[in-house]
């Protein structure tokens, strides 16, 4: 059945072993549940999927009749032998996968086969059980390749000979294996630019001398010490990964080179010339003895050289987060007039210090969160400080202030986050004659701020216009137990701005807060709050994020979809509160409009009887129950007082007929004589 899809022909084509789609020149047979390679296929297929089936066996005759086979994949099968004919007639092929599958069983026919593929460029046998001397038999006729996957395989140790034939190879993966040693395993490969050791058992890298690696991924490892070649060579390495290793100093890197990004995220470095107690080791110094034949030299070295011999000036990139540092050396930023990108994150920094000397002209970001800085300092008379600034982050820190006038020097700044530091917005300024206030962080007037953070900050009742002159966007006033304690009115200057606004955790508890002004507000988190019930002014605002967990709301208003606000809302969060299982009507009435996600639906509960139930599914002994609690009560009285009413209506009317005789006698014998006119 052929069906013109866009440009594309595809195609539903039926084997002997199941049905698979052909697309163009593409053949996907994957999870057909297949034992071997269909034979009945177009002999002009370019791509063979076969993945996720059960072929153990790549024979002679397997790929017999696909001679314009470019590319073909077999990963995730139960191959354990091809025969040395199998590529005979696909001799163009140049993309081979083979990935998780028992190669290692038959594996020196398998690499017969291999040898009548002079094409192949790209060859992936990760996940066969391999040890470096099976991945040495089956490479080594294939001189072709420029790419070479033996990920997550059981390669130990690799020398001189594993990759000696593969000339040509410009990228190899070694990732997850249990390499613990390199004895020049790579110097044949003169032409290779991206190497990936990451996850396996490396211990220190010394003599790096790979001039031609643009991007070498060593992440993940054991390693202490990386250590390059001393050498004024020019080397092309761009991209270093170094993060989640045990390093225990900065790395020697190469003079001369081309790196823009260096990880280096969750080691062990710091800086040793001055420690935390005071001293200094700026002087210290250690002796070597070399002898040579007769001749004796004596070379003294200073032991804590802080000083970067390397040529860092392209570096866009550095990450030193989650480390042991608690200092930078002098003039240590300066290296690096490029740098866009520094996180120095989850460290023991105590103090910052902006300066004209470390300029950071380009740095766009800056991550200093979760340190124990207390003080971010700015050098005298410093102007042009941080200029290209627009991600500023100093959460969990021990920060009160900040310098005077800081956010003058990042005339770009939109994001700032302060938050878990005790820290205060400054108020209006101070009426001469009034006592000094506290220190406080000025935000007033910086217009290309959008997004604040204050999580956290311990902030107070907060008066006068502490944004004034600001654009914020989104405003995160979250875990600030008394931020509320007032009215809104020091949030009005960004009335018309404020699209985001988190006030979970604030003890918000009046639902006569007024939120009406906010009319940009899309997103509003009220969560971890005592509201009682739903603020009414929340009804004409066009949110369309609202969170609600975590208050004491016994129902929402049944009018709320009917309002602007349900018609904009998208997504409510309402879980955790003590709803009546009684009121639902609102419930319903949430489920029936078209496009509302309530994405913690399933962690909803309603009380009834001191029972907690899901609304989803309330059993029927409590619904009729819920009916006769919410009915009307004058119908209700009505239908009590109407058998009682009907009761004296029949006991009357039997009385009367009882005693009817007795009573007309008795008015006849009274009233029955004449009068005299």
């Amino acid at each position: 059945l052929a069906v013109g899809w866009e440009s594309r022909a595809f195609t539903a084509w039926a084997t002997s072993s199941g049905s698979c789609k052909l697309v163009q020149s593409t053949m996907d047979c994957t999870g057909r549940w297949l034992r071997s390679v269909p034979g009945d296929l177009p002999g002009d297929t370019e791509e063979l999927l076969l993945d996720d089936n059960t072929i153990w066996v790549l024979g002679n005759e397997s790929l017999l009749s696909y001679h314009q086979l470019r590319c073909l994949s077999l990963t995730k099968n139960r191959l354990e032998l091809i025969e040395p004919g199998a590529f005979c007639s696909s001799q163009g092929l140049h993309v081979l996968s083979l990935a998780d599958n028992l190669l290692f069983t038959n594996y020196t026919l398998t690499a017969a086969a291999f040898s009548a593929l002079p094409a192949l460029r790209i060859l992936d046998l990760s996940g066969n059980h391999l040890t470096e001397d099976m991945v040495s038999v089956l490479v080594w006729n294939l001189s072709s390749l420029e790419s070479l996957s033996v990920a997550r395989n059981i390669i130990m140790r690799l020398d001189s000979s594993i990759f000696m034939n593969l000339t040509q190879l410009l990228e190899l993966n070694l990732e997850k294996n249990y390499i613990f040693e390199i004895d020049e395993a790579f110097t044949g490969l003169q032409r290779l630019q991206r190497l990936n050791i990451a996850y396996n058992y490396l211990p220190c890298v010394v003599e790096f001398g790979l001039t031609q690696l643009r991007v070498l991924n060593v992440s993940n490892n054991i390693i202490e010490w990386f250590l390059a070649l001393e050498s004024d060579d020019l080397f092309e390495l761009e991209v270093l990964d170094l993060s989640h290793n045990r390093l225990l100093f900065f790395p020697v890197l190469p003079r001369q080179s081309k790196l823009h990004s260096l990880l280096l995220k969750d080691n062990e470095m710091s800086f040793y010339q001055r420690l935390p107690n005071g001293t200094s080791l700026a002087d210290v110094t250690v002796q070597f003895l070399l002898i040579d034949g007769n001749s004796t030299n004596i070379t003294t070295v200073s032991l804590w050289d802080e000083i970067c011999h390397s040529n860092l000036s392209s570096l866009r990139l550095l990450d030193m987060s989650r480390n042991q540092l608690w200092y930078l050396p002098e003039g240590f930023l300066a290296q690096m007039p490029s740098l866009t990108h520094l996180k120095l994150n989850q460290n023991c920094l105590e103090m910052f210090l902006l300066s004209e000397r470390d300029p950071l002209a380009m740095l766009a970001e800056l991550d200093l969160s979760q340190n124990r800085l207390v003080e971010l300092g700015v050098e005298v008379g410093a102007r042009d400080v941080l200029p290209n600034l627009q991600l500023f982050n100093l959460s969990t820190n021990r920060l009160r202030t900040l310098p005077p006038g800081v956010f003058t020097y990042t005339r770009k700044i939109t994001t700032v986050d302060l938050s878990r530091n005790q820290v205060d917005l400054c108020p209006q300024p101070a009426v001469a004659g009034e006592a000094k206030s506290s220190p406080c962080v000025d935000i007033r007037g910086v217009k290309t701020l959008t997004h604040l953070s204050l999580a956290g900050c311990g902030l107070r009742g907060l008066g006068g216009h502490p944004f004034q002159g600001t654009l914020l966007m989104h405003l995160d006033l979250s875990d600030n137990h008394q931020v509320l304690s007032g009215d809104l009115g020091w949030l009005q200057d960004l009335a018309l701005t404020l699209q985001v606004l988190s006030l979970r955790n604030t003890s918000l508890s009046s639902t006569t807060v007024d939120f009406s002004a906010f009319s940009s507000l899309v997103h509003l988190d009220l969560s971890g709050n005592s509201l009682t019930a739903f603020p009414t002014s929340l009804g004409a605002l066009k949110l369309r994020s609202l969170n609600l967990q975590s208050n004491c709301l016994p129902a929402l208003p049944m009018d709320m979809v009917q309002a602007p606000l349900g018609k904009s809302l998208r997504e409510v969060y309402l879980s955790q509160n003590p709803y009546n299982c009684c009121t639902l009507g609102w419930w319903d009435s949430l489920q029936r409009v078209e496009g509302l996600c309530v994405p913690d639906g399933q962690e909803v509960t309603c009380s009834y009887a001191s029972h907690t139930l899901s609304p989803r599914a309330l059993p029927g002994p409590v619904l009729r129950s819920c009916r006769w609690q919410t009915a009307d009560l004058a119908l209700l009285y009505l239908v009590l007082a109407l058998p009682t009413c009907l009761t004296l209506l029949v006991a009357f009317a039997i009385i009367f007929l009882t005693l009817k005789q007795k009573l007309l006698r008795m008015v006849k014998s009274r009233c029955g004589v004449s009068s005299s006119y």
